[in-house]
């Protein structure tokens, strides 16, 4: 795994989000909080964890371990969450541009939530970043059938085709 394979992913997995952001912001307020039996209850406490995921591994990366999550009150509404989403997406890219073929082989360590010490190299906790947001994007669409919505099309393959056809 290089530079150019981990910026590429991260290109798609905004990419991804964005989309699902998208489609989510068609749904109702009570849609959006209505609890569905999921890992996380609703639609908006499946992508604040999304979004949470993003951020922690960001800030683990720059060297700290923040020990809370995300509190669901601290958004009440689609707007208030996706602009926290385009406030990371920012930062993402900032870091992205720091990062080097021999800064991705670089063992990082963190503390989770539970006090544990973890260490990987960096171009693995990366990739599980992106792994990690495709399984939660998942959910989402299970739930966005639940509520009578629409999916989007997340898959990576969709993400280069669209590239490669260009603008509509």
């Amino acid at each position: 795994m290089d530079v150019s394979d981990i910026q590429e992913l991260y290109r798609y997995n905004q990419w991804a989000n964005d989309r699902v952001f998208e489609v989510v912001s068609g749904l109702t307020s009570h849609e959006f909080t209505r609890d569905l039996g999921s890992s996380f209850p609703s639609v908006r406490d499946t992508l604040i964890h999304i979004v949470w995921a993003e951020w922690v591994w960001l800030q683990r990366w720059k060297g700290s371990s923040p020990q809370r999550m995300f509190d669901a009150t601290e958004f009440p509404h689609l707007n208030t969450l996706k602009a926290r989403w385009v406030e990371l997406k920012v930062e993402q890219r900032a870091f992205l541009g720091t990062v080097t073929d021999e800064r991705l082989r670089v063992v990082v360590a963190y503390v989770n939530l539970q006090g544990q010490t973890w260490q990987y190299p960096l171009w693995r906790e990366m990739y599980h970043v992106v792994n990690h947001s495709s399984y939660h994007r998942g959910q989402l669409t299970t739930m966005l059938r639940q509520l009578k919505a629409a999916p989007v099309t997340t898959d990576f393959l969709v993400y280069h085709d669209e590239l490669e056809s260009g603008p509509a």
